[in-house]
């Protein structure tokens, strides 16, 4: 069996880092590692190969050789998939396909073959049992949810890993708490999975023996789900193999008790970790209790993303505006958080409603639905909010305005990285940093209509704090992509 992986493309959005990425010669930000994973339960004497349209191109030939091509995608992806599918049917390629949107949305893509949903662990034996058989079903579904223990090392040797900016590595699924946006525990559940860590270990010794020095995500949705094992089995494990490694520094997303535990802030750091990314989301008290986010509620947000911060973890954030409890000062609140407190990366989208999720439910009985989600923070919405939708539109025009144009965002690097402790362990320097450096040079610090800010913080980093200046250049060029995705 000839199997071809495809993998969708990205449209530019906030975490495609797009325009960042051509600093350092990378055509994207993440592998497909849902895809590699697949790939390495699929028999051994398969022959398999990988497209992925986010750092290559989905030739007639490829689709010629295969004998079925298995694609796996995001909501955000939803476009390129039915080009993919439009593609295989025309070539006259059986299609297979699973991941969130097809398990979300599975009665939306009448012309795949079969559907092998919910966690590949689960229903990809069954699946590969009836193809045997020579009668395999349309659809697959479980109720049940993996035991990730025995969860393969991705098949990282179908990567060209050169093109990426970072890897990907899995700890966890399932999430302990209940927002009702959020489509986490719809597929993954509300008890967090885990791998063990010698699992875990064994996996980054093979994408380190791989070469791999840059930075690696762990694509938790909450990494500290299960704060014991953490503490008394991974992140000893992660110390000690930091010691023997250099390079690859580590992020991930946590929720905002992350603060409450300073022990588990430091271990996190000496294990390599310096980004979380946290789902703040707003720091309206009735908005955070409309949206069920039990956890950010009764305590100050500001405190806990500094706590965070001083021990040596950028914050990155997420937000969200057009809750039925918002008014039309949101706006300027957020962008006040947002700037007072030196988040740099503001994730900041109008509320969506993923299919499944208690929201899309609630909604559908109002009768406040429109269509699907794009799954993409460019100003789209899938709902009919209780605010004037042009007094929101209008709002999140100028909140966006506000966090990026270039005197605030230069203004907002410096807040943090005034706070912000940054760990010991560097990053070797490379030609990719080096080219980075001189891209940004030209591009901001000459052509950019930034240049006055640019150079500001450079010299202010140099002067004053040196050891952050690789951080200051890359919060630069992150900033040029979130302008560029934003339209400002």
């Amino acid at each position: 069996m000839r199997v071809l992986f495809v993998y969708p493309k990205f449209p530019d959005t906030f975490w495609s880092f797009k325009h960042a990425l051509r600093f350092i010669n990378k055509r994207a930000a993440y592998p497909p590692l849902g895809i590699l994973t697949v790939a390495a339960m699929l028999p051994g004497d398969w022959e398999k190969r990988l497209i992925d349209l986010n750092v290559a191109v989905l030739g007639d030939k490829d689709l010629e050789w295969a004998d079925c091509v298995f694609i796996g995608a995001m909501a955000v992806q939803r476009s390129s998939v039915n080009q993919i599918i439009s593609r295989c049917k025309e070539a006259g390629v059986k299609i297979v396909a699973g991941g969130p949107l097809f398990t979300s949305e599975h009665e939306e893509f009448g012309d795949v073959d079969h559907l092998v949903l919910n966690e590949a662990e689960v229903t990809l034996p069954l699946f590969l049992a009836d193809l045997e058989k020579g009668r395999p079903k349309r659809l697959y579904t479980a109720s049940d949810f993996a035991d990730i223990t025995q969860t393969p090392v991705p098949a990282w040797d179908l990567l060209d890993m050169k093109h990426y900016a970072s890897m990907s590595i899995q700890f966890s699924r399932g999430c302990p708490f209940n927002c009702e946006f959020c489509n986490v525990t719809t597929l993954f559940g509300h008890r967090p999975r885990l791998k063990t860590a010698e699992q875990i270990i064994a996996e980054l010794d093979v994408i380190y023996g791989l070469g791999w020095r840059g930075r690696i995500f762990f694509v938790d949705d909450n990494f500290i789900g299960n704060k014991r094992y953490l503490k008394t089995q991974l992140l000893p494990a992660l110390i000690q193999w930091r010691k023997r490694k250099k390079g690859a520094p580590f992020n991930t997303e946590a929720s905002i008790n992350l603060a409450d535990d300073p022990e588990l802030m430091e271990m996190m750091v000496e294990a390599g970790f310096d980004t979380v990314f946290i789902g703040i989301e707003t720091p309206d008290e009735e908005s955070l209790a409309e949206c069920n986010k039990k956890q950010n509620k009764n305590r100050d947000l500001a405190l806990s993303v500094r706590l965070i911060q001083r021990a040596g973890l950028e914050v990155q954030g997420g937000f969200i505006v057009g809750f039925d409890n918002d008014t039309p000062t949101i706006f300027r609140r957020q962008a006040e958080f947002i700037q007072q407190n030196g988040i740099v990366t503001a994730m900041v989208g109008l509320l969506q409603a993923p299919t499944g999720t208690p929201l899309y439910e609630r909604l559908k009985r109002e009768g406040r639905l429109l269509g699907k989600m794009s799954g993409n923070n460019d100003g789209s919405t899938n709902i009919i909010p209780r605010m004037d939708p042009g007094v929101l539109r209008e709002g999140y025009k100028a909140l966006l305005e506000a966090i990026y144009s270039p005197k605030n965002y230069y203004k907002r690097v410096r807040i943090f990285l005034r706070e912000y402790k940054k760990p010991k362990f560097d990053i070797p320097l490379d030609m990719h940093r080096l080219l980075a450096l001189f891209r940004a040079n030209i591009k901001l610090g000459i052509i950019g209509k930034e240049r006055w800010q640019y150079w500001k913080i450079i010299f202010w980093a140099l002067l004053r704090r040196p050891r952050v200046l690789p951080e200051a250049i890359t919060f630069a060029i992150y900033g040029y992509h979130f302008r560029k995705v934003a339209g400002i």
